[in-house]
C-alpha cells in the first residue's frame, strides 16, 4: 500500500476535483496520509489564477520534493496548463497532468511507475486544452465536509476577459449532462448531505454548448425536485444571466439560497470595457433589482479588481461610487495582476503597486462596513441556521453554521444536548442576540 498525500490550491473547481482524485486513490487501495507526513507519492492540484498563486504551486511541489527526495512528485491542472515548459523543466516535478486528464490520475502514475521501472525518466500528459470539447465526467460520493458538497457543473470559459488567463488553463465550454448531475446529488443526499453547491469555472454558460443558451436555471430546477436537500446555493454569476424572468424561476425554488455572487470587478464602464466584460453598470444594477425584487433581501456579493491598466482616478471615483449605490453584503477586492499572455498585459497605463494599495485599502474598509451592516439587520430576528461544526471559544462551546443567505451564526450549546435538537449537520432556528465576533452573529 503507497502513501499519497494530495494538497489543492486555487477554487472550488480545484477542491471538488481533488476531493474526487482522493476518493479514486482510496478506491484503489492507496493510503492517504497528510501532506506534512513523509509519502510515497505528493499530487499537488494547481493554481495560475494570478502570479502568486503560480509562485504558490511552485512552492508546494518544491516542499513535496523537500519532505521525501525520494517521493514521486506529481504537478495536476490550471499552472501544468499553462505553465507547462516551466513545469517540464522543474526538477522538483516527476509527473506532469494537465487539466481534463485528473479522472485518470491513478490510471497515468500507475503507468509512470511502471515506465520508471523500465528506466524511462520523466513524464508529462498535457491535453491541447483549446481544441479539448468532452466534459471530463467525475462522480463526487462524499466530502471531508459532511454537510455541504460542492458540486462541479462545467469547465471552460468562452468570455476571454482581457486581464484573465484561465480560459487558456481551463479552455473552451463544455457542460455536464444534467443526468449525471441529479445522480450525483441524489446520492449525496442520500449520504445525508443537506446543501449542494454548484459550482464551475463560468456556471453561467452551463449548457451553452448543448443548444447555443444557458440551461442553469433550467438544471437548478431539476435539482430541486431531489428528495432530502435542503438547500441548493450558487457559485458565481454572469451579471446578464440574471433576468426578471429568471429571478422569479429561481425564487420559485424552495431550496434556493437567496444568496448570489454577481461578478463585477469594476463600477466604471470604460474600465469594464477595456476589461471586456461585456456588460454595462447599468446592465448589472438592473440584475441587482431584478433579484431584489424576487428575494426578500437577497445577499449580494461580489469581486472587484483595483488597479486596472488605465484606471484613473476619475474611474476610481466611479467605481467607489457604484459600490455604494448597489451595497453588497461582501466584496472581495483583489489587485490586479499582469498576466503574461493576455490582452492587458500589453495595455498602457499600468497602475503603481503603491496607488493599488491605497485604492485596495479604501475599497475594503467600505466592504466591512456595507457587509456589517447587512449582518446586523439580523438582530432580533429568528432565522434558520444549517450547523456545520462544533468549536470551543473563551471556554464556551458553539455550534457555528450559516442562515440561507450565508450569514455565519454560532449557537451556545455549553449546556445544551442533541435533544435540544441542536446537532452538526442540523437544522435549527435560533434568535440572533447580537456578534460574537466581528464575523459571526450569535
Amino acid at each position: 500500500m503507497e502513501n499519497v498525500a494530495l494538497y489543492n490550491l486555487g477554487c472550488k473547481v480545484n477542491s471538488y476535483e481533488m476531493e474526487v482524485m482522493r476518493q479514486m486513490f482510496r478506491e484503489k487501495g492507496y493510503r492517504i496520509v497528510s501532506f506534512d507526513e513523509k509519502a510515497d507519492i505528493y499530487i499537488v492540484n494547481t493554481c495560475t489564477v494570478t502570479n502568486i498563486a503560480d509562485r504558490k504551486s511552485r512552492q508546494m511541489l518544491h516542499r513535496a520534493r523537500q519532505l521525501n527526495p525520494n517521493a514521486v512528485v506529481v504537478a495536476v491542472g490550471c499552472y501544468v496548463q499553462t505553465g507547462r515548459e516551466a513545469v517540464e523543466k522543474d526538477p522538483a516535478v516527476d509527473l506532469a497532468v494537465g487539466n481534463n486528464r485528473k479522472k485518470d490520475i491513478v490510471a497515468i502514475l500507475e503507468a509512470y511507475l511502471r515506465e520508471r521501472k523500465d528506466k524511462t525518466l520523466g513524464g508529462a500528459t498535457i491535453l491541447d486544452i483549446a481544441r479539448t470539447y468532452e466534459y471530463e465526467e467525475m462522480q463526487l460520493k462524499g466530502t471531508a465536509e459532511h454537510t455541504r458538497a460542492y458540486i462541479k457543473i462545467q469547465d471552460g470559459c468562452n468570455q476571454f476577459c482581457s486581464y484573465c488567463a484561465i480560459p487558456y488553463a481551463r479552455g473552451r465550454v463544455r457542460s455536464r449532462r444534467q443526468e449525471d448531475i441529479l445522480r450525483e446529488i441524489r446520492g449525496l443526499a442520500e449520504a445525508g448531505y443537506r446543501e449542494a453547491v454548484l459550482t464551475g469555472i463560468h456556471i453561467s454558460s452551463y449548457g451553452i454548448d448543448f443548444n447555443g443558451s444557458s440551461r442553469l436555471v433550467e438544471l437548478v430546477e431539476g435539482i430541486g425536485e431531489i428528495p432530502g436537500l435542503d438547500r441548493i446555493r450558487l457559485g458565481s454569476l454572469e451579471p446578464r444571466i440574471v433576468t426578471p424572468e429568471t429571478a422569479k424561476r429561481l425564487a420559485a425554488i424552495p431550496q434556493l439560497c437567496p444568496h448570489f455572487h454577481l461578478s463585477l470587478q469594476s463600477g466604471c464602464d470604460a474600465t469594464l470595457k477595456r476589461m471586456n466584460r461585456r456588460y454595462t453598470t447599468g446592465e448589472y444594477y438592473k440584475s441587482v433589482e431584478a433579484l431584489r425584487e424576487a428575494f426578500h433581501e437577497p445577499a449580494i456579493t461580489t469581486d472587484v479588481i483595483v488597479g486596472f491598466p488605465g484606471e484613473t482616478e476619475e474611474e476610481f471615483a466611479r467605481t467607489k461610487e457604484f459600490l455604494e449605490k448597489v451595497r453588497f453584503y461582501e466584496m472581495h477586492v483583489f489587485k490586479y495582476s499582469r498576466r503574461a499572455g493576455t490582452a492587458a498585459a500589453s495595455m498602457p497605463d499600468q497602475v503603481p503597486e503603491p496607488m493599488k494599495a491605497q485604492r485596495s485599502g479604501q475599497l475594503l474598509d467600505m466592504e466591512k462596513q456595507q457587509s456589517e451592516a447587512f449582518r446586523r439587520r439580523y438582530i432580533g430576528r429568528t432565522v434558520e441556521v444549517l450547523l456545520e461544526e462544533e468549536r470551543r471559544m473563551e471556554g464556551r462551546t458553539y455550534c457555528i453554521g450559516h442562515t440561507k443567505d450565508y450569514v455565519k451564526v454560532a449557537v451556545d450549546t455549553t449546556e445544551r444536548t442533541e435533544k435540544d435538537g441542536i446537532a452538526v449537520n442540523g437544522l435549527a432556528e435560533v434568535r440572533v442576540r447580537g456578534f460574537l465576533t466581528d464575523e459571526i452573529l450569535m
